[in-house]
Order: structure tokens, then C-alpha cells, then sequence
């Protein structure tokens, strides 16, 4: 399919909105909420965040007002789309109580039509990793997919990347490459608010023509790639991704584990925030008559005592040793089971983390360990302490 550029101002944003509900598709965007940008229905530009700039740090989050005029002025929030694609308690099934056996209850819903605005290259990416989880093995989540098939994504490439971001070290922004139906790119300056569009798919393709709109003129064009080129200096963090399989392999038995859990407080933020852990647990439920029974699938956390919790005790007991499960997954055995790394560079577990531990400042010190040589210029440009 032929990419085309187009020119939309702020009235044919609002169309391309209006078009999307008209076809049936509950349109989800941000929208500032209790001091954060959260991810919740929208009806128009309006309930966009506009002027709306966050600063975010370890442990630190703090949403403004900057007086500007951009829609999408900000970094990642708390919130994922994966809540709307593997939403945080779903039924696995219900089956009801038939003379000595059972029989199962069928789901008669259909899920809903999402159109996702605004969704960072970050973002995207963590939804084709997700993709792969559900929906790539041997095994399907039938649940899983007949969300994700009913999702229209509107990306918006990321010009205000956070203090936390480092995208850009691990390939997955600040411009989207694939995995959308319509991408923007946001121009709000000089007095000047227009987007340059690009097609992603056909059916990106199908709802561009009918939005009035301009050929993307060649200065637009320029400005939009220089606005790009900004924004990869802009990254808060940094994360060498050189050979970072073995390098974590190799360090199972660091004493850094133990430095790092020291101020782990195993709370779970990390994982609830990140946009690609999928940890599950599972309860079953009952009717009060006992005819109707019910398995319910609830987000859970490698961080929790429970999780690995089998006949005799926990696998993982120490906060040292979930962490490092954690971390060497997300970074390392993640490509070998998945195929690409679990980790999309969106920072949000350093944001949200309330000791305020920086998975890209880890990363340095267990490298800094293995070459003790080698000069480590990670996350903030210092080793933690």
C-alpha cells in the first residue's frame, strides 16, 4: 500500500474523531484526570489534554499546565492501552452444574469497538509484544484476540519524550514504524496547529478519504522530521542493549541483587504500570447454590510472595531474587521465549517505582560489574551508589 501524507488542521482532527464513532468504535484517548493523563472515552478534541505538559523522574510524576496548544504535549502516563486489550479482571469462562457433570455457559457479548488516539510508537510496540504473547504460540487467548482484531490505532509520534524515556535505546520510538492505521505527527508552534498524517492500512486509508484535507505541503514535511530528530535528544534515559541476554545471564549471582532489594519495597508498581507484563492469577468462584461456577483472570506481579507460591513455600522468597527474575525476563529470557525484548523503553517502571529504581541505572551497574574497565554512561550519566 502506497503511504500518503497528508495536512489536517484542529476541524479535521475533530472529523477523523467523529468519523470513527459514526462507524461504530468507542474512540479512547487521553485526558487529564486526578493530576495524571489517563487513557478513557473521548467524544471530541476538546476532551483532549491540551496545553498539558508532564515532568517525570524516579519515583516522580507531576502534570501541569505549560500555556502551549498541543493535544499530545506530554510523556506516557500510569495508564496502558493493555488495559482495554487484556483488562485487568476478565472471566476465563463459567460453566453451570449439570446432573453429575457440568456443562459450560457460552459468552453470548461481543467485545467492544476500540479506536485507540494518541497511542505513543512506545506503546504500539508493547501491544505487538503482547500480540505475540496471546496470540503468537502454539496456544491462542481467544479473549485476547477478539479485542485486539477489533482495535483501530491512531499513533501519534512522540515529540515530548519524559525524563524517564529511552525509546529511542531500544528501537521502539520516538516514530512509529508499523502496528497502526493512521499515525500523526503533531505541529503546535508559531501560532500554527496542524497534524501531518500518515496511513498505515487500508482501513487507515479508508476513513483518511473521507476527511477533508491537503496534500502534506514540503515545509510541513521538514518540520514535522526536524521535530522527530528533536525529540531522540530529548530522551531521559539511555539503556545499552549490547549483549544484554548474556550479560544477565551472567550475573545471577551478582551481589547487586541484594543492593538493589534493599530498597525494592516488592510493591508491584513496576509491573501494574508496564505496558507488556502479562502475570495472571486465577480464582474461582461460586454461586451461593453451588449450581454456577465462575474462573475469573486477575493481573498479578512476579513481585509478589504468592505468585510463585506452590506445596511448601514461595520459588522466589527474597525481594533479591524476584527482582532479578523480574529484570532478566523483561530484558534477557523474554527474547528467547518471545523473540524480542519484553522491554519498549516507555519508563514508566522508573516513574511509578516509589523507591524510585531505575532499570536503566541496574543495567549499568551489572555492566559496569562485568567490565569493570569499561566506562558506564547509563540512565542519568552516574552509577547509583
Amino acid at each position: 500500500m502506497d503511504e500518503k501524507l497528508a495536512l489536517l488542521g484542529l476541524d479535521g482532527f475533530q472529523k477523523l474523531i467523529t468519523i470513527l464513532r459514526d462507524d461504530g468504535y468507542v474512540t479512547v484517548g487521553p485526558a487529564a484526570r486526578d493530576g495524571a493523563v489517563v487513557y478513557d472515552e473521548i467524544h471530541s478534541v476538546s476532551d483532549l489534554p491540551q496545553g498539558f505538559h508532564d515532568e517525570q523522574a524516579p519515583g516522580r510524576y507531576r502534570l501541569s499546565k505549560n500555556g502551549g496548544s498541543a493535544l499530545f504535549g506530554y510523556a506516557a502516563g500510569p495508564q496502558s492501552w493493555k488495559k482495554f486489550l487484556y483488562p485487568s479482571h476478565s472471566k476465563v469462562f463459567a460453566a453451570k452444574r449439570d446432573g453429575k457433570g457440568f456443562a459450560l455457559i457460552p459468552e453470548t457479548g461481543k467485545p467492544a469497538k476500540y479506536a485507540f488516539i494518541g497511542a505513543r510508537p512506545c506503546e504500539i510496540s508493547a501491544i505487538l509484544v503482547q500480540d505475540k504473547v496471546f496470540t503468537g504460540g502454539a496456544y491462542v487467548d481467544d479473549g485476547y484476540k477478539a479485542r485486539r482484531d477489533n482495535v483501530f490505532i491512531v499513533a501519534v509520534n512522540c515529540a515530548e519524550p519524559g525524563g524517564t524515556c529511552f525509546c529511542a535505546s531500544m528501537g521502539t520510538g520516538p516514530s512509529v514504524k508499523s502496528g497502526f492505521d493512521l499515525a500523526l505527527t503533531e505541529i503546535a508552534e508559531d501560532g500554527r496547529h496542524v497534524f501531518i498524517l500518515t496511513t498505515g492500512s487500508e482501513k487507515g486509508a479508508d476513513v483518511l478519504s473521507r476527511i477533508p484535507h491537503e496534500n502534506a505541503d514540503g515545509e510541513s514535511v521538514k518540520k514535522a522530521d526536524a521535530i522527530m530528530k528533536a525529540s531522540i535528544s530529548k530522551m531521559g534515559r539511555k539503556l545499552d542493549i549490547a549483549g544484554i541476554k548474556e550479560l544477565l545471564y551472567g550475573a545471577r549471582d551478582s551481589r547487586h541483587w541484594e543492593k538493589v532489594a534493599a530498597r525494592c519495597l516488592t510493591c508491584a508498581n513496576c509491573t501494574m504500570v508496564c505496558p507488556t507484563c502479562f502475570c495472571a492469577s486465577l480464582e474461582d468462584v461460586t454461586s451461593l447454590t453451588g449450581d454456577i461456577a465462575e474462573r475469573w483472570r486477575k493481573w498479578d506481579s512476579c513481585f509478589t510472595t504468592d505468585f510463585t507460591y506452590i506445596h511448601g513455600g514461595s520459588v522466589r522468597q527474597t525481594t533479591a531474587s524476584r527482582y532479578r527474575h523480574w529484570i532478566t525476563h523483561k530484558l534477557a529470557s523474554w527474547q528467547d521465549q518471545f523473540g524480542s525484548s519484553g522491554c519498549v523503553g516507555c519508563g514508566r517502571c522508573i516513574t511509578w517505582c516509589p523507591a524510585g529504581i531505575d532499570i536503566t541505572e541496574e543495567a549499568a551497574a551489572l555492566r559496569a560489574q562485568a567490565e569493570p574497565s569499561t566506562a558506564v554512561e547509563q540512565g542519568r550519566g552516574h552509577e547509583k551508589p
